[in-house]
């Protein structure tokens, strides 16, 4: 690329990055004269690029409102960082006008990728996966450098360690064989086998402070479907009461009050493998801190149930009904 170009597009950079510039700045980053940089904003000008001149002791240029989209420049991370939200905005949401938008800015942008981008685009594409809860994912992508690293590690099946900080953020190193990259409920998350300890793990990638990939390589499971071990480890997480509760409905029906990350189902009927849309008898597994909040889910199911374990839900469940039945017969 000529030099002069070259620095028209830095300049058209510079004023892209928000502000007011002075002559003698923009001068001073592009290594040029004042009227050099006169000369580069009259050729933004000429492409109808809306380049705003401020008077004053304090003037220079600025970037305007113009009436059609200017020009953009990104770096790597920025671009990856828009694709990234078009990508998941797309996966998460139904089919609307502004999906369609999406998908076209997305090929766009896309197509004018240099290649090396383009590559690492395509490997953290292969391992991202949404739940059916993604679509309430409204937090900040992860730092694009982060997701990069896991996504290579991933693809290549190499191991990598992590410096995290748990909830209370007390920090931690670990070792990783990742499996891939989950957008869940709001938050993102890489999912993979602690080889220390040959269990699943799960961890926030906005809790991860660093992450390097290490020597060697290792063999993943055959089918690691990162989403279903993601949900699964939420629904088996270690907590304080175990819970198995019978419940006459239909996948449906129960789903709507006992997620996929709150409860394990399991056809509980006789016969066994009913059809999910058939109402019968299911059995529910949960692991809980507490169990106060169990009864009045329950009773919102309006379903048929009956109570396994623990005894302590049982005595919760019919204190629940009696302060319901006195509310009812309570006079105003």
């Amino acid at each position: 690329m000529p030099r002069p170009t070259g620095r028209v597009l830095t300049l058209l950079e510079l004023l892209q990055s928000g502000g007011t510039r002075t002559v003698a700045e923009l001068a001073d980053r592009l290594g040029v004269e004042g009227r050099t940089v006169r000369r580069y904003v009259n050729h933004l000008i000429d492409l109808d690029v809306p380049v705003e001149s401020v008077r004053g002791r304090y003037g220079g240029y600025r970037m305007g409102p113009g009436y059609r989209l200017p020009p953009l420049m990104f770096n790597d991370d920025e671009a990856l960082a828009v694709l990234l939200g078009l990508i998941t905005g797309r996966a998460a949401g139904p089919a609307t006008a502004e999906r369609t938008a999406g998908e076209t800015a997305t090929a766009k942008i896309r197509r004018v990728l240099p290649k090396h981008l383009a590559h690492r685009l395509d490997t953290l594409l292969e391992t991202l996966a949404f739940t059916d809860e993604s679509r309430s994912l409204d937090a900040p992508a992860p730092d694009a450098g982060l997701l990069l690293t896991l996504a290579d590690a991933v693809r290549h099946h190499r191991p990598v360690s992590i410096r995290y900080a748990d909830r209370h953020g007390l920090p931690s190193e670990h070792t990783l064989h990742p499996y891939g990259i989950v957008a869940h409920a709001g938050r993102w998350y890489v999912t993979g086998q602690d080889p220390r300890i040959g269990e699943d793990r799960t961890f926030r990638l906005d809790r991860i402070a660093d992450a390097r990939t290490l020597p060697g390589s290792f063999e993943p499971p055959p089918d690691p479907d990162p989403a279903e071990r993601l949900l699964t480890g939420f629904a088996t997480a270690d907590y304080r009461h175990e819970v198995t509760v019978r419940i006459h409905g239909t996948v449906e029906q129960i789903r709507a009050r006992l997620p996929e990350t709150v409860a394990r189902l399991e056809d509980a009927s006789p016969a066994g493998a009913t059809p999910p849309t058939t109402e019968c008898w299911r059995r529910v597994d949960l692991r809980v801190e507490r169990l106060d909040w169990l009864p009045p889910v329950l009773a919102s199911l309006d379903r048929p149930f009956a109570i396994e374990r623990p005894d302590e839900l049982r005595d919760l469940v019919a204190a629940f009904a009696r302060r319901l039945t006195s509310y009812a017969a309570a006079e105003n």
